[in-house]
């Protein structure tokens, strides 16, 4: 296999429905894209950077400086992966010419692949209207984050007749306007896997189904940056918080007792 074949960017035509399941984390910075791109097929730059990185309660105060930022970074660090970066809140439900703006406006100034948007049925014509012009898009659907203000909370979906039907007619209007994929969040799994199966396009899950797609993670909760609370859908691969306290723990030890730095450390000393 050439070096040509094995650094190709992966694109849109890459994700696709199969036996061996997609790939799928967040990726906020820099450093953190440079471990995952061997690894993931698809580097989500999600507004979950709001909660994850900035402290914010919610993922609705984030701003599209802050996701042009971090999805440029994630670009630049990476050179295998498809990125994907989340529309923040705001930017696109007004209207199908603001979010083609928008949408326009982050791939440009981050080179990504492709935007990920919230919404169902009522985001529709939007979807079409960004596909038709050049944007591929990646629907998300079930429970959405960037609607905690309306839904009351972070509720799983589909537990009842209605909120099934909801979900698929959801993906199914999302998809037929042209995503390329449609992310399942928070919703039972009887659900998210008769969704999979009667979709043409993939579906990433997350809380949702091992019959779907692909799988995304928040990449802080897999590798346990946080340590207060775990969401029931993931699993954790490492314990890095802990890790982070230890050798912070050691270092401050070191410093105050003058073991911090040492000859080797310095500058000068003849070592």
């Amino acid at each position: 296999m050439s070096t040509t074949t094995q650094t190709r960017r992966r694109t849109i035509r890459d994700v696709a429905k199969g036996d061996v399941p997609g790939v799928w984390l967040t990726a906020y910075t820099a450093p953190v894209a440079q471990r995952l791109d061997p690894h993931v097929d698809v580097m989500l730059v999600g507004d979950s950077l709001g909660m994850v990185v900035y402290g914010l309660p919610s993922t609705v105060g984030v701003t599209m400086d802050m996701m042009i930022a971090h999805g440029a970074a994630v670009v630049r660090a990476s050179h295998r992966a498809l990125v994907v970066v989340d529309m923040p809140f705001g930017s696109y439900q007004e209207s199908p010419a603001q979010a083609f703006r928008n949408a326009a406006r982050i791939m440009a100034e981050t080179g990504c692949g492709a935007v990920k948007l919230e919404g169902g049925t009522e985001m529709a014509e939007t979807v079409r209207f960004l596909t038709q012009r050049g944007v591929p898009v990646c629907g998300h659907v079930g429970l959405m984050p960037q609607a905690v203000n309306t839904t009351g909370g972070f509720r799983t979906q589909g537990r009842d007749a209605q909120q099934a039907a909801k979900v698929r007619a959801d993906a199914h209007a999302i998809a037929e306007a042209g995503a390329f994929a449609v992310v399942i969040e928070g919703t039972v799994e009887p659900v998210a896997r008769e969704i999979t199966t009667s979709l043409s396009v993939p579906t990433i899950g997350i809380g949702a189904s091992v019959a779907c797609d692909g799988q995304v993670l928040v990449v802080d909760d897999l590798i346990g940056a946080f340590g207060d609370f775990t969401p029931r859908f993931v699993r954790r691969y490492a314990e890095v918080g802990a890790m982070i306290d230890d050798a912070v723990a050691r270092y401050a030890d070191d410093v105050r007792h003058r073991r911090f730095p040492t000859d080797a450390q310095c500058f000068g000393t003849g070592r």
